[in-house]
């Protein structure tokens, strides 16, 4: 009976001695030096994170960047660019007249939580009711054309960043959303400059909105060197460069210290369809992006807990 009742008691002081050293690795450091305030902060924690994760790359290009050549040569082999780096500099030293030369970026803090929910396209959104989810983070990023309008219940209604690229731009955007700019070309400089001020003018053959409503001074570039690496590193240089989804996906986990991804991937039938439209071409795929290697490289990170991947219905 002795020997139970101090087996016991070596049990209850190893197990008040681990808890204690738990609660002391959780909280022992000051405040001030804790990366944030949210229950657990992205951090290069674990070795197939540190493959992927470099958090020296500057996500925004700004007035005072200097971009490489080497990053400009295989930048411009994108789509086609036909200038050289000196006018790149240039073109955008115009814009930088016209929109903040420096990204407004909110800053990581000890006791702020800087939670992001980035809302896909895909169909899998029809009817998850994901909504007010969505609405409850702090920064929501969207893509390209993604429409709230009509399909609050499932995509929420707030909007503070929205990605895009001349082709896949919106008319309007709210006052206090940031425009993001994916460029591909040097001239998509010049559109933007045009379409926030008198109205682009360019080719007939060049579709695009020729005015767009924005607030100027949230405008924020995407750097071409925080393109290349997500595709040389997250990709692994599968596809010609990735797709405006998952570069507002790693976007996040730049800027954010919780994610929580929405509206990827194909659709119940296996379509990569919108969730706004009906899908004509039912053998539509992701063109020149890695769709599959996409989609399992979020699989992954939900995996590793560095976001929190809703899939959908």
């Amino acid at each position: 009976m002795k020997l139970k009742v101090k087996a016991l008691i070596v049990l209850l002081c190893v197990t008040t001695i681990y808890v204690s050293w738990r609660g002391y690795k959780s909280f022992s450091l000051p405040q001030d030096e804790r990366l944030c305030a949210c229950e657990r902060c992205l951090s290069e924690d674990d070795l197939w994170f540190i493959k992927h994760f470099n958090k020296s790359v500057e996500p925004f290009l700004s007035a005072n960047y200097n971009l490489s050549e080497d990053v400009f040569n295989w930048w411009k082999g994108l789509q086609g660019e036909k200038g050289n780096l000196s006018t790149f500099r240039e073109t955008l030293d115009r814009l930088f007249l016209l929109v903040p030369p420096s990204p407004d970026v909110l800053e990581s803090s000890p006791d702020h939580c800087r939670t992001c929910a980035v809302v896909g396209n895909s169909g899998n959104l029809r009817r998850s009711h994901y909504g007010p989810l969505i609405d409850f983070h702090d920064v929501i990023i969207r893509i390209n054309e993604g429409q709230t309008k009509g399909f609050e219940a499932d995509v929420g209604t707030r909007t503070t960043h929205r990605i895009m690229y001349p082709e896949s731009s919106v008319d309007s955007l709210d006052n206090t959303t940031h425009l993001v700019l994916a460029p591909f070309n040097t001239v998509d400089f010049d559109w933007l400059n045009g379409a926030l001020t008198t109205g682009f003018k360019a080719m007939p053959e060049w579709i695009v909105r020729r005015k767009i409503k924005a607030n100027k001074d949230l405008v924020m570039i995407l750097n071409p060197a925080f393109m290349k690496y997500v595709h040389d590193m997250w990709l692994e240089n599968k596809g010609y460069y990735p797709s405006t989804g998952f570069l507002a996906l790693v976007l996040a986990l730049h800027i954010c210290d919780e994610v929580s991804v929405f509206g990827y991937g194909a659709d119940s039938d296996g379509n990569w369809s919108h969730y706004w439209e009906k899908l004509m071409n039912k053998k539509l795929k992701t063109g020149a992006h890695p769709g599959d290697t996409e989609y399992r490289t979020i699989q992954e990170l939900d995996k590793q807990q560095k976001l929190k991947f809703y899939t959908g219905f």
